[in-house]
């Protein structure tokens, strides 16, 4: 069975790696957080940031899956992407 792949522009890479940097420093951050002693609440609060970027991130592409790779799986009338669909947003919702 192939693999399905994205096609995504070098604007949408440049934008989807800058958030994931962003996440990664963010994780550096925490971890560093950690090794100094840091108070927990003051972690917490940090981990709880980082936990909204990554759920914004993945809105970001979930976003973009539907208009783009959705919207052509329709249009070449591929309506297993429907059970797809279901599936991606019931491991969204756990």
């Amino acid at each position: 069975m192939d693999k399905k792949k994205t096609h995504r522009s070098e604007d949408e890479k440049k934008i989807i790696t800058n958030r994931i940097n962003r996440i990664e420093g963010q994780l550096h951050g925490v971890k560093k957080m950690v090794q100094e002693d840091i108070y927990c609440k003051d972690v917490l609060v940090q981990l709880s940031a980082i936990e909204n970027s990554v759920k914004s991130l993945s809105n970001h592409i979930l976003e973009n899956h539907l208009y783009n790779c959705v919207t052509k799986d329709i249009e070449d009338g591929n309506i297993d992407i429907i059970d797809e669909l279901i599936a991606l947003f019931k491991k969204f919702n756990k």
